[in-house]
């Protein structure tokens, strides 16, 4: 070994020392694991949460956007916030087809909502008349809890009134469930609330109809507007004989007064449409007596399970019984024995 000028040699290093092998003993192991679990914990929480918040946010954009479905009680929803789109509504509550849709709510369900909005605080009927009318009476005929809620969807606000009648009368439009008479009222009501003409309000009203359906609209309107209550049975003017008494009035409205005249002592819907036809047609129709017209009464009961309406020319008997398997004969004693009580002083 070499020395340097003082006398020693470089100082030899120590061998390094074996490497220790560590093995993580139980404790270590213990420690290891839950630190690993807890940070896939905290991991999956913070997903959690996140998520949570996503879905919290999606359910409020539904809420606003009326997505959600709701059950209200039938004595919380209102009906006096919009007039109805249909003019006969007493008619509509006694016809046949709701009597088929309370056959199918009783055994089915309620399968379409009916659509409502928040008035300061109180539900007001947007959508679903016949439903919840369907609703009503079944649950004041059976009394079932089943049929003392309604499933509602709850809209949002909305811009105006005129976007109320819009939505109110959309799903009838698409159905092509109204009649021409029905939708010009929907747009004279909501002129009149507005401040605005009727006739304007059409295009605005029924926009996703065809122009031409929107024309026979506004002719409606025209004569409804025109003859007014002397109209007395609006709904059953068809398309083409309104229309051309709407022109024929708008090109001579110094007819008006004898048209109005004419129809102020007509009886039935066919009457009417006679008298119509005459003044197209340009005959006079014989004067009568001019009478006020008095109002159809009507009253209903029940008999054991069968329903009756009762009106000027008209008894209908509503009941599950299948008449048509009664056989003629014995249904004809019964229509006798029931005439004959009639007559009875």
């Amino acid at each position: 070994m070499s020395k340097n000028k003082f006398g020693f040699g470089p100082i030899d290093e120590p061998p390094s020392p074996k490497s220790r092998r560590r093995d993580v003993g139980p404790m270590g192991a213990a420690v290891r694991e839950a630190a690993s679990s807890l940070s896939e914990s905290t991991e999956s929480l913070v997903e959690q949460r996140r998520q949570n918040a996503s879905d919290a946010k999606s359910w409020r954009k539904a809420q606003d956007e009326g997505r959600v479905l709701v059950s209200i009680p039938l004595d919380a929803i209102r009906t006096d916030a919009l007039p109805r789109d249909r003019l006969d509504l007493d008619g509509v509550a006694t016809s046949d087809e709701m009597e088929e849709l309370k056959t199918s709510i009783r055994e089915r369900g309620q399968k379409e909502p009916i659509e409502v909005f928040s008035v300061d605080g109180v539900y007001q009927l947007k959508k679903g008349w016949r439903r919840l009318t369907a609703l009503r009476q079944l649950h004041g005929e059976t009394g079932d809890d089943r049929f003392g809620e309604a499933v509602a969807r709850v809209a949002g606000e909305s811009g105006s009134r005129i976007d109320l009648y819009i939505d109110m009368v959309e799903e009838n439009v698409i159905r092509e469930d109204l009649s021409f008479a029905e939708m010009a009222q929907v747009a004279i009501i909501a002129g009149r609330e507005e401040g605005q003409d009727a006739a304007d309000l059409v295009n605005r009203i029924y926009a996703s109809l065809h122009k031409m359906k929107r024309s026979y609209i506004r002719s409606f309107v025209y004569l409804v507007e025109t003859l007014g209550d002397d109209l007395a049975f609006p709904k059953s003017v068809s398309r083409n004989l309104g229309v051309d008494v709407a022109r024929r009035l708008q090109s001579s409205p110094d007819q008006v007064a004898a048209l109005r005249g004419d129809l102020r002592g007509v009886a039935s819907a066919e009457e009417q449409a006679l008298v119509l036809k005459r003044f197209l047609d340009g005959v006079a129709r014989p004067v009568r007596d001019a009478q006020p017209r008095e109002k159809s009464e009507k009253f209903e009961f029940h008999v054991g399970r069968s329903k009756v309406t009762a009106r000027k020319g008209e008894c209908r008997i509503l009941s599950e019984t299948d008449f048509s398997a009664v056989g003629r004969k014995r249904l004809q004693r019964a229509i006798e024995a029931f005439e004959a009580v009639l007559a009875e002083e």
